[in-house]
């Protein structure tokens, strides 16, 4: 797909440098490997699979990683349940001004009964920012997620007054007010992949990992990176969620290809359409994409910052996703991405980002989990090429 037309848009030396930086990082032990797109007008310009899939001298470390492996998305999982979310919103199912109690009667008790979809999508509910509803448990069922969530995970702070991202809770009663609104009476799998996977020809993309993905998956390895475990209750293993085929984790449970996701990406640069299929209108795609927190700062992220000695940024979520915003600052999408630039990242490993203004998409999926900020300088570094190479 190396047209002539879109070549002349691009600068192919920088492009090769981008490779050869990867190639690097790889080289010195940063992660074991990557599979990244970036596609300017639709026009693909970069489509590399670089590394192995496995640290050296472990099972499995010595096989190169191919364009059509499949990866645990991690929090990018939440991308997808948060268009799903603008999708119902458009469809009248609920309102970005519904309280999140009035589709969820269980949700009670103040400050959290208050709390609308707006501020479950821009992470300012006031929920606090926990790995786990209960120390210990299961993180694979949808239902029993949510039970323990309303059981024990209470409002820190009013909705509104600050913006805490929410590593599960707000995308496991997103996934529940899916299901019970969902006129077809359809579970979080079902749904997903109907609603759009299908529609957008993800077929290498999957709610758990489908069996047939399974030869080509890319076992996460988190390196000690993330501070609890993710169990199966099938399959053995500390993070073994990510191997199972049964799981409904809206925050987490998606597998899927570098070639898929940005399939998606590609649906967002094209105002919610791609091939035809339209998922979202335009005026939704541009309303999600607008910062809506103002000069808020991340305060999960706000400890990240610190400790590798960086002044806080602010939070600049939008609906669902991350946007650029203005400013210098440490960022997964670098410092040349247009402030309309929005995306999301998944535990020190995956992401996408959509340039509007550029009108450039980008889909990384990296084996080897990297530390937060390690993972948002290294991101930062390979956008900054990337757009760099787009005059």
């Amino acid at each position: 797909m190396r047209g002539e037309d879109s070549m002349s848009a691009v600068w192919q030396e920088r492009l090769d440098h981008l490779k050869a930086v990867i190639e690097a990082d790889i080289a010195k032990g940063d992660y074991y490997g990557a599979v990244l797109r970036i596609a300017r007008g639709g026009v693909i310009v970069f489509d590399e699979a670089l590394g192995h899939a496995y640290a050296a001298n472990t099972p499995g470390g010595e096989r190169p990683l191919k364009k059509d492996d499949v990866f645990s998305l991690f929090s990018v999982t939440k991308a997808f349940t948060n268009v799903l979310v603008l999708k119902a919103i458009e469809e009248g199912r609920f309102q970005l001004t519904t309280r999140v109690r009035d589709v969820l009667p269980e949700f009670t008790g103040r400050p959290r009964e208050e709390a609308t979809f707006y501020h479950l999508l821009t992470h300012t509910a006031g929920m606090p920012g926990v790995w786990s509803p209960q120390p210990g448990m299961y993180l694979d069922r949808l239902q029993e997620l949510y039970e323990a969530s309303i059981a024990s995970v209470h409002g820190a702070t009013p909705p509104g007054e600050r913006c805490d991202y929410s590593p599960l809770v707000n995308h496991v009663l997103m996934g529940i007010a899916l299901v019970r609104t969902d006129p077809r009476g359809r579970n979080f799998q079902t749904l997903l992949a109907e609603d759009l996977f299908q529609p957008l020809a993800m077929h290498d993309t999957s709610m758990g990992l489908r069996a047939d993905l399974d030869a080509r998956h890319v076992r996460p390895d988190m390196r000690g990176t993330v501070p609890i475990k993710h169990l199966s209750r099938t399959l053995p293993g500390d993070h073994a969620l990510f191997e199972d085929p049964e799981v409904e984790a809206p925050h987490v449970g998606c597998a899927s290809t570098c070639a898929d996701l940005w399939r998606f990406a590609e649906m967002l640069r094209g105002e919610g359409q791609l091939d035809g299929v339209r998922l979202l209108s335009p005026r939704m795609v541009r309303l999600a994409r607008q910062v809506h927190t103002g000069d808020k700062v991340n305060e999960l992220y706000r400890g990240v910052a610190l400790r590798a000695g960086w002044p806080v940024p602010p939070a600049n979520q939008g609906l669902g996703f991350q946007v650029r915003g203005t400013g210098v600052f440490q960022h997964l999408f670098g410092q040349l991405a247009s402030p309309e630039t929005f995306g999301n990242y998944g535990a020190g490993s995956t992401l996408f980002w959509i340039d509007p203004k550029a009108d450039v998409t980008f889909s990384f999926l990296s084996a080897g989990v990297m530390t937060q900020a390690a993972n948002i300088e290294r991101c930062g570094r390979l956008s900054d090429i990337a757009l760099s190479a787009m005059p």
